[in-house]
């Protein structure tokens, strides 16, 4: 509403939809039920088609019928603009009546609470994606004033805004210069920003999900982890068990169970699976970059999985082993995710390569003259010596994962708060930087 005030409408129209859609899915039985079913999920895809999707299809359709001289009539554009985070909070309305036909979740007859239940602020625009098992209870309880809830809470957000403006803000000045036209730029120049921005959007997006989670603590709601170390993963699929779990889940409850999951042939398993990372692709965005970057991970798991199953060799269980497979399964998902921030498929082919081909026909720049000055690059370099040796101690002590455990005194809380937010005032960059996920 902030920028186009009648988008709420879209978020009525869903909740009022999906709010008759459950009370009649579990108080009617056979056809009917799914009957509403199918009613529910086609509202919710139907606004993501249609705001999310349609450009990207009419673009496509036109570029199809240019190409073949079929006719000179294109399919229109439309005018109009993604409205934030509208995939999260379609994807939560929709576990909400998917659970309700699934008999694991009573329908809500309070409408101010199912509504709360789709526009809970901390994790409206971008997650972690909720289910109604998980919340929907927790809006009918008391919520006394905790102390303890506010340390934890503000701990962990404060946690999330070093995530956001002191790493992932300072990494994104060099990637987005790099990738704004990477053909004017070194090899070096191009790795180093890749690497940027695998630590960069793993930053911004864990960051806000830790703000979100701290947010709603301090209210006294408690809401589900999202990520818990996928970097330090040892295989694919083990990365996809630890990053942006409430989607990774929601995906493989909803959509890789429905269509058989692992309950049919070893054929269409696999199928099943490429079929799950394409639509999650495609779900990141509507553009091709998405959607190779979901291709590339089902080539990723794919070969894991087949690897696995058709070869006797144990893998063994060492640090040497473990540390050479989580360093190549950290290079296979910042190779990927190169798809993921150029901006066209053009780019992204382009900067692979440059990379592969050890493109030297410009100057490599160190500090990206006029626009990381070397003291900005310097602050970058001691801030990243400085952090990372903590990253690995709080990733160890596995104190990360939910940093509402600590269970410390108050005075280390307040302690471990002060020092955090001089660290962010120190090296945040403070400018109208949104989240990355904010798109989606």
């Amino acid at each position: 509403m902030a920028f186009i005030p009648i988008y709420i409408f879209i978020l009525f129209f869903t909740i009022i939809i999906d709010y008759i859609a459950g009370i009649i899915i579990e108080r009617e039985s056979g056809r009917k039920r799914k009957l509403f079913l199918i009613a529910s999920i086609c509202a919710n895809v139907g606004v993501l088609a249609i705001f999310k999707y349609f450009n990207f299809f009419a673009v496509n359709v036109n570029a199809i019928i240019s190409a073949l001289y079929i006719t000179s009539h294109a399919v229109p554009l439309l005018n109009i603009i993604l409205p934030i985070g509208l995939s999260f909070h379609t994807f939560q309305a929709m576990s909400y009546t998917i659970e309700v036909y699934r008999g694991h979740q009573k329908a809500e007859r309070h409408f101010g609470i199912y509504s709360l239940y789709v526009m809970f602020y901390p994790q409206l625009v971008a997650g972690p994606i909720e289910r109604p098992q998980n919340l929907l209870h927790q809006f009918k309880e008391k919520h006394d004033f905790s102390s303890q809830n506010l340390l934890d809470g503000l701990r962990l957000m404060l946690w999330g805004f070093l995530k956001k403006l002191v790493i992932a803000d300072r990494l994104a000045i060099y990637v987005n210069v790099v990738y704004h036209s990477p053909k004017d730029y070194h090899y070096l120049n191009l790795i180093i920003a890749t690497l940027f921005f695998t630590i960069q959007i793993y930053c911004d997006f864990s960051g806000y999900s830790d703000i979100a989670i701290g947010a709603a603590k301090i209210m006294g709601f408690n809401l589900m982890t999202n990520f818990n170390h996928p970097y330090f993963s040892k295989n694919i699929r083990e990365f996809w068990e630890r990053w942006h779990i409430s989607l990774s889940t929601w995906f493989r409850d909803y959509l890789y169970i429905s269509i058989g999951g692992n309950r049919v042939s070893m054929g269409r398993a696999y199928l099943n699976i490429a079929v799950v990372f394409l639509v999650s692709g495609l779900w990141h965005g509507a553009n091709w970059t998405f959607i190779m970057w979901g291709a590339m991970h089902t080539v990723f798991i794919l070969t894991y999985m087949l690897i696995k199953q058709f070869t006797k060799f144990k893998l063994p269980n060492s640090f040497f082993y473990n540390l050479l497979s989580g360093v190549l399964t950290f290079l296979l998902v910042a190779f990927a995710w190169i798809f993921f921030r150029a901006n066209n498929i053009h780019d992204a082919f382009l900067i692979i390569n440059h990379i592969a081909t050890f493109y030297s026909k410009v100057p490599y720049e160190m500090t990206l003259p006029d626009l990381i000055t070397k003291v900005e690059f310097g602050r970058l370099a001691i801030l990243l010596s400085i952090l990372m040796p903590v990253f690995m101690f709080i990733s160890e002590s596995q104190l990360s994962i939910n940093l509402t455990n600590l269970n410390s005194k108050p005075i280390k809380d307040i302690a471990f708060c002060i020092f955090i937010l001089v660290i962010i005032v120190l090296f945040g960059i403070f400018q109208n930087s949104s989240f990355i996920y904010f798109q989606f």
